[in-house]
């Protein structure tokens, strides 16, 4: 199966208006690979094929999976660590007095809401939390409930938390980290869709809306902030990728810090 240079053009392109990286020719023969297998996955003989039916029904969740496939390994622990160290130092300020709620809107494979239950695990000694992960896609909610992780993804933990809350694999799990049961036991990941009405997850205090909301246009992002919004306690914050302004959108929020929203008062 080949690539023709329109359709790997056409691919870079959106690929950089989402993520911010450009791919270059040297790249031409990853892409086509992972394009393939996409393409395989679908049904389809032709990459050209895929693409052309990819790019004439622009839907976010289509995008989204080849970016996700074009991305190699996006997604680990202690990602952008501004936001955990801050919530670390909210959490010692406000400390709650009942369940503590926190919810991974976009969870992928579950790297992030692990990293928020180690941050909750050394804060809130004695309080009762939870945490929610969200995603799309059934196979990363699948791969984020297992809690098992190649050991370059748990790299930038701090070596203490690496040390309390990982398990390093041996035998065939060698190479491998599986996230300790005191924390696993205090996830639930369930497919949802961000677009679309939301199951029943109850309110949180914190949320986690990092890194989707570049998929989308102005109209999609506003949109999915006001649905996410109706889950957010009085007094709560969201969080929102670093690369991701929601300035322009007319929200009911203010800017805490960068990336870090609290809703206004006219929204509750």
């Amino acid at each position: 199966m080949q690539l023709s240079d329109q359709h790997f053009q056409a691919v870079t392109q959106l690929f950089q208006q989402i993520s911010g990286i450009k791919l270059t020719a040297a790249k031409r023969s990853l892409v086509q690979g992972r394009l393939q297998k996409l393409a395989l996955e679908h049904g389809l003989d032709s990459i050209d094929e895929y693409v052309d039916g990819v790019m004439s029904r622009r839907q976010p969740g289509e995008i989204r999976l080849i970016v996700d496939r074009l991305t190699t390994n996006e997604t680990y622990f202690y990602r952008e660590p501004e936001h955990f160290e801050f919530l670390a130092e909210w959490l010692r300020q406000h400390r709650p007095a009942s369940a503590f709620r926190v919810w991974s809107a976009a969870s992928s494979s579950g790297e992030e809401a692990h990293t928020i239950a180690m941050v909750l695990a050394e804060q809130l000694s004695g309080i009762p939390w939870e945490i929610v992960g969200t995603d799309l896609s059934s196979a990363m909610i699948e791969a984020a409930s297992q809690g098992l992780y190649p050991m370059e993804r748990v790299q930038k933990l701090p070596a203490a938390w690496l040390k309390r809350y990982c398990l390093k694999g041996s035998g065939e799990y060698s190479g491998q980290v599986l996230v300790d049961r005191s924390l696993r036991s205090r996830i639930r990941f369930q497919q949802a869709n961000l677009t679309q009405p939301l199951p029943d997850l109850g309110q949180f205090d914190i949320i986690f809306l990092r890194n989707v909301l570049i998929y989308f246009d102005d109209a999609g992002k506003r949109d999915i902030v006001q649905r996410v919004l109706t889950r957010l306690r009085r007094g709560g914050l969201l969080f929102t990728g670093h690369a991701e302004s929601l300035s322009n959108l007319q929200l009911p929020i203010r800017m805490v810090k960068p990336a870090i929203y609290a809703p206004t008062d006219s929204h509750h």
